[in-house]
């Protein structure tokens, strides 16, 4: 029995659950302006998992990325679910648009 498949398919799940959380908490805290950034450094993270010579390693740190990646894309629709009061905007953050 081989269970590759299933680790790897629940450290996507945990990044992906994880993701869900740092995208709401760094909104709050920073803004949606530094999408950017963030996409860089999922592709970075990416990039940088094709020289990892462990499997185990070369997967973490490419599902990692990817899923930082993605957090990023959702950065500004994040900012337009504070916008439309979905999520609770953060009092002390100044509007940086």
């Amino acid at each position: 029995m081989n269970l590759t498949g299933l680790f790897i398919g629940l450290l996507t799940l945990f990044a992906i659950g994880i993701g869900f959380i740092w995208v709401i908490k760094l909104e709050f805290y920073v803004g949606a302006h530094v999408w950017k950034g963030v996409l860089a450094l999922g592709i970075l993270l990416c990039l940088a998992s094709l020289w990892i010579p462990s499997f185990w390693g070369s997967a973490l740190l490419g599902i990692i990325g990817g899923s930082i990646a993605w957090g990023a894309t959702e950065l500004p629709d994040q900012e337009e679910r504070v916008a439309r009061g979905i999520f609770p905007a953060n009092p002390n953050k100044g509007d940086r648009k």
